[in-house]
């Protein structure tokens, strides 16, 4: 029963879609009210076809219907209704049904959003959105077909992959990944609208720079929840590994965040019109090039699914995308109004552009990387592989540089001005840096790349905060202005904050990345049961094992004392958890995490005690400096995106420029 109503689902959202994009695109030539009234029907329609057609899948999943063809696969009487529960995204077959649920919530929020505010816009935008959502739709309900029905269903199934069960992120990694990716959609459809039409206004680059901040927040957050799954998960003690599935998340968000840096240009200066839509489809073009990877079968990876028969439609839709882009961009560009200029070198537009160059050029480098070693294989059957030294030499020189334009960017004015004053602005943060790199030095960093970090993060953080210091202090210092109403201006200059806010994580994240990867420390030692091991500075005690058993799985606990002179003592605890439906056993570190570096231990080997020898235990002992801080600066990033996200109001408040000693009255629009 379940099986047959899914499926049904499935093909009539297929159906649902193919005729909103026919809709949608037959409408672009002539606007009525009627027309946008069915394309918003047939959104509605399409959303709550796959609401459904997800909720009769979990229903499969949290009953164990093994006949249900994706449940036989995935389910398992053994597990707990949570990890059936994030089944559901665990296989390629129920992920391509999940990716069309979000795209439904998707379609339904942005075709609501677009019919109140650009209704001329409307009609080539739902079309695009649905020809994507028939286009999952067919995956859903051909090639992969989920709701199968399974003739002779098996009693029991084999469960998801014991890593997805492991850790409680696999119940919000996947789905905040596929809200970023699936939410690229949104502006690339808007930008195929504009270029249709020809019509590119202020409003209508607020809506779009709003949909890919949407989608900018969740992809970042997903991020960094997959780095954290992979640190506390796989046990070697790193968080990211340049894997390709891993690269293929980071190049969209890469292309996001300068997309909508250049939307700021585009949005005061009028210029960039053509390299803002670019970025805006790139960044959706690399999605499905990142869904192609995760999906195909090509690489081998921990973040990938199984061989697959898709790999070749999603690369054909994939080309299809690149194709449509590029000839729409040069054939209508040209529709679109004249733009204006950026202005100066010297300015905070031309930081601006040399920041978009870095994020590019950072982009291609992992792009070339990543992709290169695939193009080889398939031309020439030869397999290679491009490793961590080379993404390693190659971007951390550009994400330093990358680090330091940030704080170049906010110390410039805008429009430029005096050369004089303009070499006091970009001067006055080498106080932070200075003060950044001693207590790094005084804090044990010797590296000369992470102090070279130091150095650049705190130019930028004293650039930054004097940014986001300047309302206030012009106002109570210059205007005499009542405090309560300085902090009800300052708090409504959202955008600004926000903007500043998000650079503030980045640096956060860049200086935890560079320390930690240039001061950690590792060593493995057999520790035997109740003897003292001497590791450096610190006393490791195994004190035992024991047995936790559950329902599905079974796991060995080791507890291991950690002393150190003058600190209190800690316990970490390792284990090695066995699945009943899985050979070999699944290590897990214990971590204990601190706000200057976390204690990390993974297990090696147990051997229990015999008539002849005590119980021993081989541990992987780790000392990782300020690793707990990338997932902290992600969360500042992903905060200030929030807030970005606030709708203006008009409110003005102050804008003050220091170098020239004037003060200007400006919108909330136009203060960043």
């Amino acid at each position: 029963m379940i099986a047959m109503v899914g499926g049904k689902l499935v093909l009539l959202s297929l159906a649902v879609a193919v005729a909103g994009a026919i809709a949608g695109f037959a409408a672009g030539g002539w606007s009525s009210s009627r027309s946008v009234l069915w394309i918003r029907r047939l959104a509605r329609a399409y959303a709550a076809l796959m609401i459904l057609a997800n909720l009769f899948m979990l229903r499969a999943l949290l009953a164990r219907d093994f006949s249900v063809a994706y449940v036989a696969q995935v389910g398992s009487l053994d597990v707990p209704d949570w990890v059936a529960f994030v089944s559901l995204w665990s296989s390629l077959e129920g992920s391509l049904l999940f990716w069309g649920l979000v795209l439904g919530l998707y379609v339904f929020a942005a075709v609501e959003y677009t019919a109140s505010r650009h209704p001329d816009l409307l009609p080539y935008a739902a079309g695009t959105w649905l020809v994507c959502g028939a286009f999952f739709s067919f995956l859903a309900s051909g090639p992969t077909q989920p709701f199968a029905v399974v003739p002779d269903p098996p009693f029991d199934g084999p469960g998801p992959n014991p890593l997805l069960q492991n850790h409680v992120l696999m119940a919000f990694h996947p789905p905040l990944l596929y809200f970023g990716y699936v939410g690229t959609t949104i502006p690339f459809g808007l930008a195929v609208a504009a270029l249709l039409t020809g019509r590119l206004g202020p409003s209508f680059v607020r809506s779009l720079r709003l949909w890919l901040i949407v989608s900018w927040i969740f992809l970042s957050i997903a991020i960094m929840l997959g780095g954290w799954w992979a640190y506390e998960v796989l046990g070697w003690g790193g968080y990211w590994a340049w894997d390709p599935v891993e690269n293929a998340s980071l190049l969209p968000w890469l292309t996001a965040t300068a997309a909508f840096h250049s939307m700021l240009l585009l949005e005061r200066r009028r210029a960039l019109a053509a390299w803002t839509l670019a970025l805006v489809m790139g960044t959706f073009l690399l999605t499905i090039l990142g869904t192609f990877m995760t999906r195909s079968g090509v690489f081998n990876s921990v973040h990938a699914f199984s061989q697959s028969a898709i790999g070749p439609t999603i690369l054909a839709l994939l080309a299809l995308a690149v194709v449509f882009s590029l000839a729409l961009l040069s054939g209508r560009i040209d529709r679109l109004k004249p733009g204006g200029q950026i202005g100066a070198a010297l300015s905070r537009e031309g930081a601006f552009l040399v920041n978009n160059l870095l994020l590019l050029l950072i982009t291609f480098t992992i792009l070339l990387g990543t992709v290169f070693p695939m193009a080889v294989e398939a031309l020439r059957g030869v397999k290679m592989s491009v490793g961590r030294p080379y993404f390693d030499a190659m971007t951390g020189p550009m994400g330093v540089a990358l680090l330091l334009m940030i704080g170049v960017g906010s110390a410039l004015p805008w429009g430029g001005g005096d050369r004089t004053l303009i070499g006091r602005a970009l001067v006055a943060p080498l106080l932070g840096a200075a003060v950044a790199a001693s207590c790094g030095w005084l804090g044990g960093v010797r590296s000369g790349w992470a102090l070279l970090t130091l150095l650049c993060g705190g130019y930028t953080t004293q650039a930054v905060l004097r940014e986001m210091a300047r309302p206030f202090l012009v106002r109570l210092g210059r205007e005499k202005t009542p405090r309560a109403t300085t902090l009800a201006n300052i708090a409504r200059a959202r955008r600004a904050y926000g903007a500043h806010l998000s650079h503030i994580g980045a640096v956060v994240v860049i200086v935890a990345i560079a320390v930690s990867h240039a001061h950690s420390s590792s060593q493995e030692i057999e520790l035997t049961r109740s003897i003292p091991a001497r590791l450096g500075e610190f006393t490791l005690t195994y004190l035992g094992s024991e047995t936790r058993e559950e329902p599905h799985r079974i796991s060995m606990v080791a507890r291991v004392e950690l002393a150190r002179p003058g600190r209190s003592v800690m316990e970490l605890a390792p284990r090695m958890v066995q699945y009943a439906k899985q050979r070999d056993p699944v290590g897990t570190p214990a971590v204990r995490m601190g706000p200057f570096g976390n204690y990390y231990m993974s297990p090696v080997r147990f051997e229990p005690a015999t008539s002849s020898s005590p119980a021993r235990a081989t541990v992987e002992f780790m000392i990782h400096p300020l690793v707990g801080w990338i997932w902290i600066g992600v969360l500042i990033m992903a905060a200030g995106g929030v807030i970005v996200l606030v709708p203006a109001r008009g409110v003005s408040v102050t804008a003050v420029n220091d170098d020239t000693q004037s003060i200007a009255r400006a919108s909330r629009r136009d203060v960043s």
